[in-house]
């Protein structure tokens, strides 16, 4: 009993990452491929070699991706999107959430921004009890101007669903930061708490052989 319950596991082992990663690839592939729908249909590669060719719509998604960061890189290019941001900002609803993305992508993004480079530990949701969280933000404006305090945005995810969760706002000197990647403290969360990264880190050249 006990050898074919080692079995089973060790199978499960094997097929469940594979099928998982293989789902999510489609998904983003399927995703990607849609973009090919902003090409005349006479233009699809359906159209022109008579089959498709699955993945194909993420080539011409980088391709839009990089033809747009050249054009508005330079000042021409800059005055159209203010412009076009300009016109967007008269429009109710669509302004608002516009300016929320746009926002979100320059934090996210920005070289010098602080949102998720950092994985800390908060006492949440009692003293005693320790969360895992990642930093979003830090400069709390009003808020906090009225703790009177240094505090930080931090968002506490569900698991195994790390893409839903809640922010927090808490001192910073309150907090721990934690030598782990963001990503280890994805896997830490989505794994439910089985996958612990190693400690200490790895340093570059180290292969964790012994």
């Amino acid at each position: 009993m006990q050898s074919l319950r080692r079995y089973l596991i060790a199978g499960l082992l094997v097929w469940v990452p594979l099928v998982a990663t293989a789902a999510i690839i489609k998904f983003i592939l399927d995703m990607m491929d849609r973009t090919l729908l902003l090409l005349p249909p006479g233009w699809r590669p359906e159209a022109i070699l008579g089959f498709t060719i699955p993945g194909f719509g993420v080539v011409m998604a980088v391709v839009i991706v990089f033809t747009t960061g050249l054009v508005v890189a330079n000042l021409l290019g800059r005055k159209l999107v203010d412009l076009w941001e300009a016109i967007l900002a008269r429009i109710p609803l669509v302004s608002t959430i516009y300016s929320a993305v746009k926002q979100v992508m320059e934090t996210l993004l920005g070289a010098g921004g602080e949102s998720f480079r950092r994985v800390l530990l908060v006492e949440y949701p009692r003293k005693g009890i320790w969360t895992l969280g990642f930093q979003t933000g830090a400069g709390m404006g009003e808020v906090q101007a009225r703790t009177e305090k240094d505090v930080i945005s931090v968002f506490i995810p569900t698991t195994p669903n790390p893409t839903s969760g809640f922010i927090i706002l808490v001192p910073r000197d309150e907090v721990v930061v934690l030598d782990m990647s963001v990503e280890d403290g994805l896997k830490f969360v989505m794994s439910l708490g089985v996958v612990v990264p190693r400690y200490p880190p790895l340093k570059k050249g180290e292969s964790g052989a012994k």
